[in-house]
């Protein structure tokens, strides 16, 4: 009789391959491109670290496509520009209490929703960009501190925050915010982000007297760096997203300063009151299209 070949095991092999993922996920996190500007498939939410297996959680954070880099660098124009209109018209303290409400209140509207909402989100990255703003000039306006001390002090908050963020959820993927927990951490550096650009543009636009305009497109310059350094040298995927969204503050805070500054001093002299309605217009029309379209949940491949 002719010798019958061995059986393969393949329910094994597939045990095997799913164990040496879910090994690979817990040790590194998220640490390619995909895994950043997809969201998280049903079987990577049931077995991520600290995550609810026996129910369905969802990604409260939009996809990474061209329309959240675009809102992204809106919010923070205006956050910059609105802030420093509420500043002059409440004054500094009277304006932190209405921003901070204002906050406080788009922050439980959004942990209080069960998945990612268009609206809710970007009202809370609107707020988030106002109060921000508000922290680091309220450090330097109020305080008299240093923008290269509140710059520092800014980066050493925020760098606490990644490191017990990762080593409290073994990553800091934005796309495995599915607990109330990662979502704490994920808004804590997000206010963070806010607070660290908008000291650092004043820093290099006062202190080290670039102007606005010229420190506006060196951060830019700097924002393109880490998709540079990904697309080309295969830089980690979480580390470049972070490294963009920082950068992304110092830029749109720059030029919405340019925009307001009188034109003696090198700006367009619109003033921050109408700078900010305008930038805030353009954000709201963007923020609609993204709501009627569904561009910010969907992949497009």
């Amino acid at each position: 009789m002719p010798t019958r070949p061995p059986e393969v095991n393949h329910d094994n092999e597939t045990v095997t391959d799913t164990l040496l993922s879910i090994s690979q996920e817990r040790l590194i996190g998220f640490s390619s491109l995909p895994d950043m500007l997809t969201p998280m498939t049903e079987y990577q939410v049931g077995h991520a670290p600290g995550s609810v297996p026996e129910r369905r959680a969802m990604t409260k954070v939009p996809e990474l496509t061209i329309y959240f880099w675009i809102a992204k660098l809106l919010s923070t124009a205006m956050g910059e520009s609105v802030s420093d209109a509420l500043g002059h018209l409440l004054g500094h303290t009277q304006a932190a209490v209405v921003a901070g409400t204002a906050l406080l209140v788009a922050l439980i509207v959004q942990f209080r929703a069960h998945a990612y909402s268009t609206w809710i989100y970007w009202i809370a990255v609107s707020m988030v960009a106002i109060f921000g703003t508000m922290a680091a000039d309220i450090l330097h306006g109020q305080l008299a501190i240093s923008y290269i001390a509140s710059t520092a002090f800014y980066a050493v908050a925020l760098a606490a925050i990644f490191l017990f963020w990762h080593r409290t959820e073994n990553t800091l993927s934005i796309h495995s915010i599915v607990t109330r927990r990662r979502e704490a951490f994920y808004w804590a550096a997000v206010l963070a982000t806010f607070a660290l650009g908008t000291a650092a543009g004043d820093l290099t636009a006062r202190t080290f007297q670039l102007g606005y305009f010229a420190s506006g497109i060196m951060f830019a310059i700097v924002m393109a760096i880490p998709g540079l350094a990904f697309w080309k040298f295969r830089m980690n995927a979480i580390l470049a997203f972070w490294a963009a969204y920082v950068a992304t503050r110092p830029v749109g805070a720059s030029f919405a300063d340019w925009m307001a500054t009188p034109a003696a001093h090198g700006g367009l002299g619109l003033g921050a009151g109408p700078a900010g309605v305008g930038l805030a217009i353009v954000l709201l029309v963007l923020v609609a299209y993204m709501a009627i379209s569904g561009k910010d949940v969907k992949a497009h491949r």
